[in-house]
C-alpha cells in the first residue's frame, strides 16, 4: 500500500488497482503545491470524512475530472450531487455501516467533531463526522480517523476492525493535540504504522509533529512523517 500525504488531512492511497483520494483539500490549501487534478490522476474513489470545507476541498471538481466514485455520508454525498457530482456514482453510508467499493470496503465509525459547510455565511448541516476503515484483501487495514477527539469507543474500533495503519489528527484546537493523539494511539490501538495529519496548514494549529512524537515516547518509531507530496510504502 502506497500512501501519499497531500497536506492537511488529504491523502492519496494506492493498492491493487485502486487509487483512493481522502479529503482532497488541495487548491484552497496554503501548503499544497501543484495541480489537484494531477494529484488525483487515476483516482477510482474519493472518500470524505465530513463536510467541512477543508475536507470537501476539490471533491466536486475531481469527481468530474476523474470519474471517481464518491464515498461519504448521505448528506455529504447529496450536497455534492447538488454541486454537479454524478448521482449515479455515489456510495453513501453512515455510522456502523460498511459499503462495498468493488475490491475493497469502507466502514464508517464515530468521530467527535462537527460537519457543515458555509452557504451565504450560514453553516449548513452535512451529517455527522466519521472515521473511515478501509479494508482490501491482502492489504493492511487503514483507519483514517477524520477530525476527532479521543473517545472511549476507540477500543471497540480496535476490537472490531483491528487497523494496522492509523492516520491521526494531531494539530490541536479543532482536533486532538499531540499528547491526546498519542494517548489514543497507545491506549486503544496496536498500529504498526501511524501517519499524523491536520497540522502545519493554518497558524491556529500546530506547525510540527513534535508534541505528538514526544508523547509517543518509545513508540515514536511507528510514526511516519512524510513531507507534503511524499509517498510512504507500507
Amino acid at each position: 500500500m502506497k500512501i501519499t500525504w497531500l497536506g492537511h488531512s488529504a491523502f492519496r492511497v494506492e493498492f491493487a488497482d485502486k487509487i483512493v483520494i481522502i479529503d482532497p483539500f488541495l487548491s484552497g490549501s496554503p501548503v499544497f503545491e501543484g495541480d489537484p487534478v494531477e494529484a488525483a490522476k487515476g483516482a477510482t474513489h474519493i472518500l470524505l470524512t465530513h463536510g467541512h470545507d477543508d475536507h470537501l476541498g476539490d471533491t466536486a471538481e475531481l469527481c468530474k475530472a476523474t470519474g471517481a466514485m464518491l464515498v461519504s455520508s448521505f448528506e455529504v454525498c447529496m450536497y455534492l450531487v447538488s454541486k454537479g457530482v454524478d448521482g449515479d456514482n455515489i456510495n453513501p453510508g453512515n455510522h456502523g455501516g460498511t459499503v462495498d467499493c468493488g475490491g475493497f470496503t469502507v466502514s464508517f465509525v464515530n468521530a467527535l467533531h462537527s460537519s457543515s459547510t458555509m452557504v451565504d455565511g450560514t453553516p449548513v448541516y452535512l451529517g455527522n463526522p466519521m472515521g473511515l476503515i478501509i479494508r482490501a484483501p491482502g492489504e493492511k487495514v487503514l483507519y483514517h480517523m477524520g477530525d476527532t477527539d479521543i473517545f472511549g469507543d476507540m477500543e471497540l474500533v480496535q476490537e472490531r476492525y483491528r487497523p494496522d495503519i492509523g492516520i491521526v489528527p494531531i494539530g490541536d484546537r479543532f482536533t486532538m493535540g499531540g499528547e491526546t493523539a498519542a494517548l489514543a494511539c497507545k491506549r486503544y490501538f496496536s498500529f504498526s504504522a501511524i501517519l499524523p495529519c491536520h497540522y502545519r496548514t493554518f497558524p491556529l494549529v500546530d506547525q510540527t509533529p513534535d508534541r505528538f512524537l514526544a508523547a509517543m515516547g518509545e513508540d515514536a518509531g511507528k510514526v511516519h512523517v512524510p513531507d507534503i507530496g511524499e509517498t510512504v510504502e507500507l
